[in-house]
């Protein structure tokens, strides 16, 4: 997959209307993913997106404290300022639910078991607990 490719599928998803405005997005969320992808799951990820997205994603140095998805959510909304906490929560999941996409459910679980909980829905993905 090509770069231009990768833009065009977060401008279709995030029904964003140009490919800059999805290329911006695409860039912050990346960007902050990076710190908190490490290990064999950050090689995958690197290596299953076009360059300029897996450098994007290596060139992050893992953060030391593992945020809460609404953090951060926080994070990239500081990054995409002016955009309000909701507008990068739209911006979070459509970015990251086009990674899982591409991922697909293996890569995508590991890089979930990573993270704390409270990811999954920005992944597009249900976040199930098991019955007591």
């Amino acid at each position: 997959m090509r770069w231009d490719e990768l833009v065009e599928r977060v401008r279709t998803a995030g029904r964003y209307d140009t490919p800059a405005e999805a290329e911006r997005v695409l860039r912050a969320v990346l960007t902050v993913l990076g710190g908190h992808v490490i290990g064999d799951e950050r090689i995958d990820l690197v290596h299953l997106l076009p360059p300029q997205a897996g450098a994007l994603l290596a060139a992050q140095i893992p953060v030391t404290e593992p945020v809460t998805g609404p953090e951060f959510v926080e994070t990239v909304a500081r990054d995409l300022a002016p955009l309000t906490v909701p507008e990068a929560r739209w911006a979070t999941g459509t970015v990251l639910s086009v990674i899982a996409d591409l991922a697909g459910d293996d890569l995508t679980h590991r890089l979930l078991a990573d993270l704390p909980r409270g990811y999954a829905l920005l992944f597009g993905r249900a976040e199930l607990t098991p019955a007591a």
